[in-house]
């Protein structure tokens, strides 16, 4: 493949009246903004029964023993089993039809959550929630990797990732609010969080209709030239984007061949545990070191923050460097030193609450490393649907195993939980090794060979990232 001085040579020659820098500020205000828009209330909608629990939900609902535990593990059954298919419906209804349409119905569900009178009915609608969420967060990914280059795509997945730590902070600074209005027509704090929450979640999917990009080639606010521009220089990138070529089952099963594919679902399914962990648990730890329902939201957003900066901080120099594999390393290594405190010190508040910092900030800053990495490596509009659903839909099967980590039974001390994020986040370890070292032996091994010059290019196409002139980002 060209070097990159040699693109942007080429590029310069081919589209001299085109400045590559306008174009993408111009892609990055019109696709990044409202995707975490769309994100962030997805996540608000997912977690905050983290909120709820704290203002009485399950005392309200005579929620007892693990029932909690499991209205939060049934979330991830549709969720994790939809992926893919709602990957194949993206782009036969086009993204900014089926974003809207899937945020329209998480957003109702919330609605209904906060009408619910007993464990069934909470049940039925966190099982439809993670139905119509399912299609969200791959949807993005993968959208957001069709239009950017591997060398710059890092900086906009951790930005658009971020959404779930801004949606963590906006969740405590909501509910504390929110949570005051109970008794308010009769009804407990809780319940306000999830309607008010899932109505504002309606009515801005209705603007989004309008707002959402789809995929380069259909946008209507580039211009002819500017869009033979976008899809050239991702073809210097990546090759051609394969999105004509027809998506068959058995081509599914030709992607899952290729045992990388399989080890990136281990990167992400190995840091959703911690994730989830801390996402739906760190409110009753914090309630848990002896503060108040409105003091326990409030505490809860310092962690979040600081997890938003560091994740921006991390990708910006990954971006830099041109390199993913240590910035996905050292930031899982700050979550496991926070995690490891919280399992060791049970006597000094303030130590304690420090570790949810690292905690949080390690752990939501390795996970858009190695979802960025691994989704900007796979080429091709096949590869990359597939490809994406998968690493989320198998990754969040660690949300069940999370969910029933931190049990009522074990507060506050958590000493189950806190060893199972532990072990987590040492198998995320594990696979960005295995990834990493096997990314090194496939470039070397096509450094030493010329395989690709007896292919056509329809082939090389259908190949996406196997395509012998491919090299993998590091």
């Amino acid at each position: 493949m060209q070097s990159d001085v040699e693109i942007e040579v080429d590029l310069a020659t081919r589209f001299p009246r085109i400045d590559e820098k306008k174009v993408v500020r111009k892609i990055d205000l019109r696709v990044i903004p409202v995707l975490c828009v769309l994100y962030l209330l997805a996540f608000l909608d997912r977690v905050n029964i983290a909120n709820a629990a704290t203002f009485g939900l399950k005392s309200d609902l005579k929620l007892v023993g693990d029932q909690y535990n499991t209205a939060l593990v049934i979330f991830f059954i549709p969720y994790v089993l939809c992926e893919i298919p709602s990957n194949t419906l993206l782009k036969r209804f086009r993204p900014h039809v089926w974003l809207p349409l899937c945020m329209f119905l998480f957003g109702l569900i919330s609605i209904c959550q906060g009408l619910v009178h007993n464990y069934s009915g909470l049940l039925a609608c966190r099982f439809f929630l993670g139905f119509v969420e399912s299609g969200v967060f791959p949807a993005c990914l993968y959208l957001i990797s069709m239009w950017y280059k591997r060398a710059e795509a890092q900086k906009r997945f951790s930005f658009f990732f971020s959404s779930t730590t801004l949606a963590g902070a906006f969740a405590g600074l909501l509910a504390s609010a929110i949570g005051k209005m109970d008794g308010m027509r009769g009804y407990h704090g809780w319940r306000w969080i999830f309607i008010l929450e899932g109505l504002l979640t309606c009515v801005i999917s209705a603007l989004l209709y309008f707002a959402i990009s789809d995929f380069p080639e259909d946008v209507t606010w580039l211009s002819a030239e500017e869009k033979e521009f976008v899809k050239a220089r991702l073809y210097a990138d990546v090759g051609q984007s394969g999105r004509d070529v027809p998506l068959t089952l058995g081509s599914i099963f030709d992607i899952f061949k290729d045992y990388k594919i399989i080890v990136g679902g281990f990167i992400y399914f190995g840091m959703i545990v911690p994730a989830y962990g801390y996402a739906y648990f760190a409110p009753s730890i914090i309630q848990g070191l002896g503060h108040s329902s409105v003091q326990t939201q409030l505490l809860s957003v310092p962690p979040w923050a600081c997890a938003f900066a560091l994740a921006m901080i991390v990708a910006a120099v990954s971006d830099w460097a041109r390199h993913r594999f240590l910035f996905a390393l050292i930031p899982a290594f700050i979550a496991l030193a926070g995690f490891a405190i919280l399992l060791s010190v049970h006597d000094n508040k303030h130590v304690q609450y420090g570790a949810l910092f690292l905690a949080a900030a390690g752990t939501y800053s390795s996970m858009p490393i190695g979802i960025c990495w691994f989704n900007t490596n796979l080429a091709g509009h096949h590869r990359r649907a597939v490809g994406s659903a998968w690493q989320i839909g198998f990754g969040n099967i660690g949300g069940i195993i999370a969910v029933y980590a931190f049990l009522a039974k074990d507060a506050p001390r958590y000493t189950l939980g806190y060893s199972l994020c532990i072990a987590f986040i040492c198998l995320s370890v594990v696979a960005n090794c295995v990834y990493f070292f096997s990314l090194i032996l496939e470039n070397r091994k096509r450094d030493r060979a010329d395989s690709g010059a007896t292919l056509t290019q329809d082939e090389k196409t259908k190949m996406g990232d196997l395509n012998p002139d491919y090299r993998y980002l590091l």
